[in-house]
């Protein structure tokens, strides 16, 4: 049982963050930026990023409008290996206008569940997108 959608993603859309996902990035930071069209309830492609620091991306996210974002993250181990575990950022920012973020927030787990990502983090502040953030977590 899906969850159930206020908003809607198209197919081709869903295949570009298929392939997103199993592209090979050979170093650091590759992210998929995706918006909500506020008329037609379309879950959309905003910019996609290839080797971004966090510092960049978050610099290129909008400061009161929220996003999701597919970030293949560049995980480098104790013992050399690097491994780029696929991520689901839902950027609030917390000076988010309440109905938009009740928008982006009522179609978080439908897109999840479409896109098929499940390792999540809901991020409101800048300063805890971080490397140190999101390795403590994985």
């Amino acid at each position: 049982m899906g969850a159930s959608a206020t908003c809607d993603i198209d197919e081709a859309l869903v295949q570009k963050i298929k392939d997103f996902r199993f592209a090979k990035y050979e170093s650091g930071n590759a992210a998929f930026v995706l918006k909500i069209d506020k008329k037609s309830l379309k879950i959309e492609e905003e910019e996609v990023f290839d080797d971004i620091s966090l510092e960049d991306l978050v610099e290129e996210l909008p400061e009161n409008t929220p996003r999701f974002i597919i970030l293949s993250y560049g995980l480098k181990h104790s013992d050399g290996r690097t491994n780029f575990p696929l991520l689901f950022i839902y950027w609030s920012p917390s000076t988010a206008k309440a109905e938009i973020n009740m928008l982006y927030a009522s179609a978080k787990t439908f897109l999840q569940e479409k896109i098929d990502v499940m390792r999540g983090f809901d991020i409101r502040d800048p300063e805890s997108f971080t490397s140190e953030y999101l390795e403590s977590q994985l």
